[in-house]
Formats: C-alpha cells, structure tokens, sequence
C-alpha cells in the first residue's frame, strides 16, 4: 500500500526514538548494581572480622548453662498445634471423670451428665 492510498494519521514514525541509547543506559544501571552490591557485600565481610578481631571471647560460665528462655509472656513458636492441645484438654476435662480433690471427696463429672442431674434434681424438662 502506497503512502497516498493511507488515511492521514494512521502509522508511526521510525525516527521518533533511538532504542540504543536506552539500552545503553539499562546496561549501565545494571552494571553499576553489580559494582554497588559487591562492593556491599566486601563491607559487610570487613565489618564481621574487625567485630570477631575486637569483641571479647564468650564466657564459657554462659556457654556451659546454655540458652536462657525469656521471662513471661512468650510468644508461640507452634500455635496450631497448642492450640490443638488445649481443645483436647478441655474436651478431657468436659468429658470424662476425674478427681478434683481426692482427700476432700470432689470428684468432676462429664458435663452432660452434670446437665441431666441438674434437669433431674430441679424438675426441668429434658
């Protein structure tokens, strides 16, 4: 097709925009990020062995006694799993018998049949 034969602003012009000084620029960012992070990584290296070369050696009384937790309240390393573990505790204890104070003679019923002995004792329907 002819340019005459073209409706007027239809196409694009080829001389707008010259690709290679973009590119060059992308590729020199880019360079420059290697440079910077190597030469952060180099940094980070020297800091670690002037610290190790200054800071004092552990004292083996600490090392020997071992992690210490931290005081109260702590946070939960596995909280589906003790989350878990507390439903199955209350569901024992909702459940099934035990003793509460064996000396004194308190013993813990289920609560179901604590519910039909309080319907039985007040006179409540079931």
């Amino acid at each position: 097709m002819s340019t005459a034969a073209r409706p007027p602003g239809l196409g694009h012009e080829h001389t707008d925009v010259n690709i290679r000084p973009i590119v060059i620029a992308g590729l020199g960012l880019a360079a420059v990020l290697v440079v910077i992070g190597a030469l952060m990584l180099g940094m980070f290296d020297l800091f670690a062995a002037h610290e190790a070369r200054v800071s004092p050696p552990p004292n083996p009384l600490a090392a020997a006694e071992g992690p210490r937790l931290p005081p109260e309240p702590r946070l939960q390393v596995q909280p589906v799993k003790d989350l878990r573990e507390l439903r199955e505790a209350e569901t024992t204890l909702l459940e099934h018998y035990g003793w509460v104070d064996k000396n004194a003679g308190v013993v813990r019923i289920p609560i179901d049949r604590a519910i039909d002995l309080l319907a039985a004792k007040t006179g409540a329907p079931k």
